[in-house]
């Protein structure tokens, strides 16, 4: 076969584990307060990489726990679902948990730094988060049951049908106890009509409201990794699929030096504003044994519409035009590519990115101008925008 089939999330009402974690701390995301911390801090909710557990780790206050435990007793986006993971909380875990949202114009000019272990919050710090009527936010979920952290059933999923942008949340724990991580998925809401249409802007990134919609293979790294924010800090940051089975026995290249196989990898984005992609950069960075030997980029302009019957076909409805053709790729680099390169001068909504035949990469851009004409489409980003 010349592709694999997609290998996305299977389960239509967990089709927000694609989408971006706006809360992590790689996103910028920081706990802001808390009212109390004593056997581990709340900060280690927004920890980008898998909670662990440690047997024989104990701090002067307890058992040390890779997540936030109590007492007993922030990139803005559109929120669609929700991750409570209770992993190795098995006896001390929350039982019931609430979250509420809102969006600030301004962040709060005060954050709880440094280690929080032993901590609760003092009678200055509760003043303080007074300001912000934490109290009286909008739900985002309301009280939940939550299950204890066996390998099983630790992942507790909340679809959230939260209309509004959203800056902040409150979390709160029912009556204490502990919680591994926090993930928020959901997409980044930009404010589109500041943007000059003379400025060049990273129109695929995850600050910017692109999104992963679906992809062939994530067998050691999910593709929306590599549309977050800065370097990836490690393979792990990035996307790296299995090795295809397909794979001749004997490689061959082309004039080119490109592999000739039979089949690739891939992965599908919606920018985050329709526009005319100008500069790539491909960065294999960390992949140095593994790195594709190759890659292509596809783009299409589709309407909402065009995109719910896309996913519903598995991506075989849409008509992809070559945005840039096939191009040698090298490990551990950044790969610049101009306009000489590129061969669709229109404006495109969507991305296909393929890799051939398998490997990984650390993070794609796609540099360009959007199209801010009152289009329905435009009309409808701009109304997202601002809620």
């Amino acid at each position: 076969m010349a592709e694999r089939r997609n290998c996305g999330s299977t389960d239509p009402k967990l089709d927000f584990l694609n989408y971006n974690d706006l809360v992590c701390e790689a996103v910028g995301g920081k706990v802001i307060f808390a009212t109390d911390e004593w056997f581990a801090p709340a900060a280690n909710l927004l920890k980008t990489s898998p909670p662990q557990f440690v047997v024989d780790a104990f701090t002067n206050f307890g058992k040390w726990m890779d997540g936030w435990e109590t007492r007993r007793k922030r990139t803005p986006g559109l929120i669609h679902g929700l991750d409570v993971d209770t992993s190795f909380f098995t006896g001390n875990y929350a039982p019931y948990i609430s979250i509420q949202a809102t969006c600030l114009d301004q962040a709060p000019t005060f954050v709880v730094g440094g280690d929080r272990t032993g901590m609760a919050a003092s009678q200055q710090e509760l003043a303080a988060v007074t300001t912000l009527h934490s109290e009286a936010w909008p739900e985002l979920l309301g009280v939940s049951s939550l299950k204890p952290g066996y390998k099983d059933v630790c992942h507790n999923y909340f679809t959230v049908s939260f209309k509004n942008r959203v800056t902040h949340l409150r979390v709160n724990l029912y009556p204490d106890g502990g919680v591994s991580r926090l993930r928020v998925y959901g997409v980044g809401v930009r404010d589109w009509t500041t943007v000059s249409p003379d400025q060049d802007l990273d129109l695929m990134a995850l600050t910017n409201g692109g999104v992963c919609l679906s992809y062939s293979d994530a067998h050691f790294g999910h593709p929306r990794n590599i549309i977050g924010p800065g370097q990836a800090a490690s393979m792990a940051d990035g996307w790296e699929t299995a090795r295809r089975l397909d794979r001749p026995r004997i490689l061959r290249p082309d004039q080119q030096g490109i592999l000739q196989v039979p089949g690739w990898e891939w992965a599908v984005f919606r920018l985050g504003f329709p526009g005319v992609i100008s500069r790539v950069e491909l960065d294999t960075s960390h992949f140095k044994g593994n790195a594709p030997d190759s890659c292509r980029l596809e783009a299409s302009s589709m309407s909402p519409e065009d995109e719910a019957q896309a996913l519903r076909t598995e991506w075989n409805s849409v008509k992809w035009e070559v945005l840039m053709p096939p191009q040698k790729l090298r490990p551990h680099h950044v790969h610049a590519y101009t306009d000489t390169e590129l061969t669709l001068k229109q404006p495109v909504s969507h991305i296909r990115l393929i890799i051939a035949p398998d490997g990984g990469v650390s993070r794609l851009r796609l540099w360009g101008r959007p199209v801010l004409e009152t289009t329905a489409a435009a009309r409808r980003m701009a109304l997202l925008s601002k809620l």
